[in-house]
């Protein structure tokens, strides 16, 4: 997942043309971008994108941002989304452990009635100050937690922190790649607004990539070339994810669930990761 794009869910519009575009993960988002009268139409548009036959078909990881679960949005968002064809549900205002086992008993409950279904994961959203001193907590709260998200722009700006210095920069990163490591989770970095930064962006992502994150959000097109650029394949990565993608091509589908390859055990996050950087490199 080396680029992760940000796609409105008020704007059905651009749903195929971002799930044709060139970026690794696709991040439908029902909160921030989406104005409080439009949550219901952005959610049922949403809820209908990720359960067609493209998405099923598409090698990409699909991402849906509900609303905060403490919001009135948040049960009704979950009830719609949680669906195959969802590989996670991402989580913005969690503060604490307890918040993320009380989501995520939510998502249980909204796919106790199918069967098949393999289980959502989700990536939760570090941006606040007490987020980022509880995120070691929080990566480890339950099994379902695939990863934790920086949100420098929310956690920087309310504090009056200065993004442009790279040392603050870097000792949020770091907080996080090591809450995110001491619970064995993946740790992305978010968004970057000022589209006009080309620079500014590109060595955020750099900084993220030798932290060993998994990639960064792109809130445009235009900065899913410059992640690509940041978080290049190397052959290694792309020999073992193609190991990853031959090892479930040789099992039924129904039979997959979770599998080890090298070692290292695998659910649809991380098959989806494989399948998307073995579909980049046959791009290239």
């Amino acid at each position: 997942m080396r680029s992760k794009l940000f796609v409105p869910g008020s704007r059905p519009e651009l749903f195929d043309k971002a799930l044709a575009g060139p970026a690794d993960a696709l991040s439908f988002d029902l909160e921030d971008a989406v104005a409080e009268n439009d949550k219901g139409a952005a959610r049922a548009a949403v809820a209908a994108f990720v359960a067609s036959a493209a998405v099923a078909a598409s090698p990409k990881l699909v991402i849906v941002r509900v609303n905060d679960p403490a919001s009135t949005h948040f049960a009704a968002d979950v009830a719609a989304v949680a669906r195959t064809g969802v590989a996670l549900i991402n989580l913005p205002k969690i503060e604490s452990a307890q918040a993320v086992r009380a989501a995520v008993a939510a998502i249980e409950r909204a796919q106790a009635g199918d069967a098949a279904a393999q289980p959502i994961r989700v990536l939760v959203n570090i941006e606040t100050p007490r987020a980022l001193a509880h995120a070691a907590e929080i990566a480890a709260a339950h099994p379902r937690v695939a990863g934790l998200q920086l949100g420098l722009g929310d956690l920087f700006e309310a504090e009056g922190i200065d993004r442009r210095d790279r040392a603050n920069v870097h000792a949020a990163m770091f907080a996080v790649r090591m809450a995110a490591a001491q619970a064995g989770v993946f740790a992305l970095d978010g968004a970057y607004a000022d589209l006009h930064d080309a620079a500014g962006f590109s060595a955020e992502a750099q900084a993220a990539h030798r932290l060993g994150y998994l990639g960064k959000t792109c809130v445009h097109p235009r900065q899913i070339a410059l992640a690509h650029a940041a978080f290049a394949i190397s052959p290694s990565e792309l020999a073992a994810a193609r190991r990853v993608v031959a090892a479930a091509e040789a099992m039924p589908a129904d039979d997959r669930g979770v599998f080890v390859v090298d070692g290292r055990m695998i659910d649809l996050p991380f098959l989806k990761r494989a399948q998307a950087l073995v579909a980049a490199a046959e791009r290239t």
